[in-house]
């Protein structure tokens, strides 16, 4: 009787361990490189596919005049949940965590954040938009990307 106890607890905690890495495998369609090209500046975005409740994203903003800006990005499996994780130049990491949501959306936030305190990601078709936004001084700002696959 322990022993099927014991089984039973171990089934129940590798399900629970499964549930997280699978919401990470459910964002698969964010995987490829994209870009989006708007009053001259070229901004691209790419992510690796999902593998072991991890996917890894790199962005770059090429704006005419200035430095290019380089970005890094982590969803995986933290202990507050799926997590999407900023890591800018000159700043510490910065953790989202998922909200629940609808297919094809990926909500992420972090209401201590300054700016943005939410990190959106959906699919528009056989494009890929992007969207942060937060409150500054009481008001919604957000900026927004739609990009289209690079082949």
């Amino acid at each position: 009787m322990r022993f099927a106890l014991a089984l039973a607890a171990l089934a129940l905690a590798s399900a629970a361990n499964a549930a997280p890495a699978d919401d990470v495998a459910k964002l698969a369609w964010m995987a490829g490189s994209w870009a989006q090209e708007k009053d001259g500046v070229i901004t691209r975005e790419t992510w690796l596919s999902p593998i072991g409740g991890v996917m890894a994203g790199a962005g770059q903003t090429n704006t005419p005049g200035r430095k290019p800006f380089v970005s890094y990005y982590r969803i995986s499996v933290e202990p507050a949940g799926v997590t999407f994780t900023a890591i800018l130049p000159g700043q510490p990491p910065t953790p989202f965590v998922l909200v629940p949501g609808k297919d094809g959306e990926a909500t992420f936030e972090n209401k201590a954040h300054d700016f943005p305190q939410r990190v959106i990601f959906r699919r528009c078709g056989e494009q890929l938009c992007g969207r942060i936004e937060g409150t500054v001084r009481g008001k919604l700002e957000a900026e927004d990307w739609r990009y289209t696959r690079l082949r």
